[in-house]
């Protein structure tokens, strides 16, 4: 437990409000996600949406990144920067925002298909990014272990002919962005830390469709998968209680209403 900060239950009080923002602002997103807007024009909107909110993107600055989203296209897996990229029919588009409001953080991301798409290969990709996510969410509990939904997440994905991409962790949230436990999306059931009342973390799986290897292009953030694979991501933040978990970034829909594919 060294160095983990657990949330009473008026600190999960204030958490909500930077998640309900975030949920509210994904809500949104889907009538923004279309081919012919640019990926800067969506940043802006999402900074707008939080600022409208009264709450600060935690992103811009964080650690120099230069916006207030991460958004990241097809073969982009993470930390895509947004610019001049004009969204075409059936790009997939992952959305990563985090929110501060009154000093707590909320974090999150959410993959759309631009003006929706057939094609059966992206369909499963973020069928199974979606169900990824949502196996773990189920696994985390109290008295389980983060091998537990690690194992999960990756059997999960592998179902679906996907891979998680190793580099990335999901992450503790409160007071600052990045608090421990790391949380492996990855691993083997009945080992690693466990799980305990007042942990609030991050669940964020990167998928592929093809190879987990990446490289960084030359702005020092935008990491692309090395064969061209296309990813797909979604990311909720979860607070755990003694007999249950709560999703702080999904509270206005049910999770189980979704079994299969992603709301909105």
């Amino acid at each position: 437990m060294s160095g983990i900060i657990l949330k009473t239950v008026i600190d999960v009080a204030r958490l909500r409000g930077p998640c309900r923002i975030i949920e509210s602002l994904f809500m949104s997103l889907s009538e923004h996600v279309i081919p012919g807007t640019t990926t800067l024009k969506l940043n802006d909107y999402c900074e707008k949406f939080i600022e409208k909110n009264r709450a600060k993107p935690a992103l811009k600055g964080y650690n120099n990144f230069p916006s207030a989203a991460c958004i990241s296209v097809n073969h982009v897996a993470a930390h895509g920067v947004p610019g001049d990229y004009l969204v075409r029919e059936g790009d997939i588009v992952s959305i990563d925002v985090a929110v501060q409001k009154n000093g707590w953080c909320g974090d999150g991301a959410w993959t759309y298909i631009a003006g929706g798409s057939r094609d059966p290969d992206k369909t499963r990709l973020v069928k199974a990014a979606w169900q990824a996510t949502c196996a773990g969410i189920r696994l985390s509990r109290a008295g389980l272990r983060f091998g537990d939904l690690g194992a999960v997440i990756s059997e999960k994905a592998g179902e679906y002919g996907c891979r998680v991409i190793k580099d990335f962790t999901g992450h503790g949230i409160g007071q600052d962005l990045h608090e421990e436990p790391k949380v492996l999306h990855f691993g083997e059931p009945q080992t690693g830390q466990p799980i305990v009342a007042g942990m609030v973390f991050t669940i964020e799986p990167i998928l592929s469709l093809g190879e987990d290897s990446l490289k960084v292009l030359d702005d020092g953030w935008t990491q692309v998968t090395r064969d061209g694979s296309l990813t797909a991501q979604f990311e909720q933040t979860i607070a755990v209680f003694g007999n249950r978990n709560e999703v702080l970034t999904m509270s206005q829909l049910r999770m189980e209403d979704y079994p299969e594919y992603p709301p909105f």
